[in-house]
């Protein structure tokens, strides 16, 4: 059951008793911490019942144990959720596909093909109706590998009071993405080509976070996972498919999790607090493997980016970790603050042995190299006629290495789910390679080809975006004020 008083603070001490909506809106913490909720609700009396719902019930049952009554009247929410899943194409939202002897959990049925959709259609409903109520502005900053990008500009386009900006590095996401994010037009959305990695344009969006008079006014929000509403709108989906594949609650489930910047494997830890039977948590990278590493020897030290065929998860830095660590430095926000900013400083962060083999009972890990990948990509293709992208590949992937080791085969009464993260004609270039078929796209992504695209390049630097969004603001709001000015005086004014 939800508490009845429901607050958040931030991972290293310096925000307490914040409202859900407060949490919503800081993104990342005034001192550079993450919010998280005081208390991780325990339904493990109660989630049985709710095996027969719907994905908008259940992800209204998920979002009330997370955000009060007085916060948002539970019609309110109702309402919200249901529009926020009308926008996909599949009558359950988040299918699940039996392949082989894996299940397939397709997260790529929203309106930009990518496992993103699920959390940024709700919080773009979200942010607009607090918006409305509170009568203030926003505007979103994020950074992308490729498709949180996309989801958050399907997410926020149109949106009232809202002005949304991407930054993607330049050369380092596919065709079909950056088509995706730069194609939108709409007067709210501005996309940025950053000269840098992934991890340079989070960490400008971090800096700029960090600058608390420039957040406080242009009124900075997130969309990346750093925000807390990006993995409890997640949480969902782990329990929708446990309930598809037990529809009698009887059996335990374990999930591989294409993982780079640790949010959509977190969701299914918490999850698992929550009472879900979750028996493996596999962390599944690329050759970007910083989570690998950890999870195998304690360290998680930051290495340079490699660019491969996977750049989703093209991440040296996984933000969301920072959550974990948390937890599984036993809460001490005062130990955590410390290892993060000397990891700022020096790239190193170690725990000790004991602290490794907690880790180690949460989570499993893998990681899948670019033959690795082109392999799955080929096998499962020509065994067993599906298609995968090459980030779901890794899914695939880490679950065979970790095949012996987990037994996890032989386990009765228990299914293996590896999540699907995106449409494989997302990365039709690399799939093409490893099967030699061309991929059968989606007319929407077909019509993304060629259309007509708008974005800025800038360099790497925290001052140049800043400016560019002062000066697109400033501009549109001297725009929105003449136009109500215009407007009051015609009222004025007889008629001619």
């Amino acid at each position: 059951m939800a508490p009845s008083i429901i607050t958040y603070r931030s991972t290293r001490g310096g925000a307490t008793g914040m409202s859900f909506e407060q949490a919503v809106f800081e993104g990342l913490a005034p001192d550079g911490g993450l919010m998280i909720p005081d208390v991780v609700p325990d339904v493990s009396k109660e989630y049985k019942s709710w095996s027969k719902m719907k994905f908008h019930e259940l992800a209204f049952e998920i979002v009330s144990l997370y955000c009060s009554s007085d916060e948002i009247p539970r019609d309110d929410l109702r309402e919200l959720m249901q529009r926020s899943y009308k926008t996909f194409d599949h009558q359950e939202v988040v299918p699940t596909i039996k392949v082989h002897d894996l299940h397939i959990m397709e997260l790529f049925h929203g309106p930009t093909f990518a496992f993103k959709d699920v959390a940024l259609q709700a919080l773009g409903n979200l942010y607009e109706y607090f918006l409305k109520r509170n009568g203030r502005r926003l505007t979103v900053l994020g950074a992308t590998s490729g498709d949180t990008g996309g989801a958050a500009i399907y997410g926020m386009r149109g949106k009232e009071n809202v002005d949304c900006f991407i930054l993607f590095p330049e050369g380092r996401v596919s065709h079909i993405q950056q088509q995706q994010m730069t194609s939108v037009m709409d007067d709210n959305v501005h996309c940025v080509a950053i000269k840098g990695t992934f991890d340079d344009c989070q960490d400008i969006v971090k800096d700029l976070f960090a600058d608390l008079s420039f957040k406080k006014e242009y009124g900075l929000g997130a969309v990346n996972s750093i925000n807390w509403a990006r993995i409890m709108f997640q949480i969902t989906y782990y329990f929708y498919t446990y309930y598809k594949l037990f529809p009698n609650c009887d059996g335990e489930i374990s999930f591989s999790v294409p993982t780079g910047n640790f949010g959509d494997i977190l969701a299914g830890y918490y999850a698992r607090r929550m009472g879900l039977p979750v028996k493996h948590l596999i962390v599944a990278t690329n050759s970007n493997d910083i989570l690998h590493r950890f999870f195998t020897c304690g360290k998680y030290d930051k290495y340079p980016v490699k660019q491969t065929m996977s750049p989703s998860m093209d991440i040296g830095i996984s933000s969301n970790f920072e959550r974990y660590l948390f937890d599984l430095f036993g809460k001490d926000a005062q130990k955590l603050s410390k290892a993060m900013l000397d990891f700022k400083s020096c790239g190193k962060l170690h725990v000790d042995g004991e602290e490794l083999q907690r880790a180690r009972k949460d989570f499993v890990s893998a990681c899948a190299t670019e033959q690795h990948q082109t392999d799955t990509i080929r096998q499962y293709e020509t065994s067993f006629g599906y298609t995968l992208c090459p980030h779901t590949a890794c899914g695939v992937s880490a679950v065979d290495q970790l095949r012996q080791s987990l037994n996890w085969a032989s386990v009765p009464n228990h299914k293996m789910v590896v999540l699907a993260t995106a449409h494989p004609g997302k990365f039709a270039d690399s799939v093409n390679a490893a099967t030699g078929t061309p991929v059968k796209l989606p007319p929407a992504l077909s019509a993304l080809q060629s259309a007509p695209t708008r974005f800025q390049v800038l360099g790497n630097s925290a001052k140049a975006v800043r400016n560019a969004i002062e000066t697109t603001v400033n501009g549109q709001v001297s725009t929105g004020v003449l136009a109500s000015f215009l407007h009051l005086l015609r009222k004025m004014l007889p008629c001619c």
